[in-house]
């Protein structure tokens, strides 16, 4: 009598293990070079939110805001003022948001107490040996920007702040 063998050899078990091992090490890659430019999207995203807030404090308030703060304050109980406008997330008050942190510097309040420009940063909170673009937005009271131009500057350079100088 013959006895069948039933299952797989082990040399059948490791021919698959290494073929799932080499689609993993194509795919791993490619899936978090896709994450990085979801989260640079999603920072270049917030940048906008951030600019069109600070816009719309500036057309209701009289000039830009002094603090990322003063552009949230969701969900409190009161009505909207100049320290809690309500115009932005609690997640993007606290200035982390899919892997970025963001910094907001206010220039000095000019003779009359309002601030005429603001820069806000976005900084990867984690480098790796990939790239990862440091996105920067800085906006002037007296900017006349064409209804094209992109306001957000991108860099190769990794987890450093970048100043862009403005005029007013």
């Amino acid at each position: 009598m013959r006895n069948k063998q039933k299952g797989f050899s082990l040399i059948e078990l490791l021919i698959v293990v290494a073929i799932i091992l080499i689609i993993a090490a194509i795919a791993i890659p490619n899936l978090l070079r896709s994450k990085m430019a979801a989260n640079e999207a999603s920072a270049v995203g917030s940048l906008r939110t951030l600019n069109t807030a600070c816009v719309t404090f500036s057309t209701t308030y009289g000039g830009f805001p002094g603090a990322l703060s003063y552009l949230g304050g969701e969900g409190t109980s009161s009505l909207p003022t100049s320290t809690t406008a309500e115009l932005i997330d609690n997640v993007l008050q606290t200035g982390i948001k899919s892997g970025y942190s963001f910094s907001f510097s206010a220039a000095a309040a000019d003779s009359a107490g309002n601030i005429d420009n603001y820069l806000i940063t976005a900084v990867p909170i984690t480098t790796n040996e990939i790239s990862v673009a440091n996105v920067v937005s800085a906006h002037s009271a007296s900017e006349k920007m064409p209804s094209r131009a992109d306001p957000v500057k991108r860099s190769s350079v990794p987890s450093k702040g970048l100043l862009f100088p403005f005029s007013e």
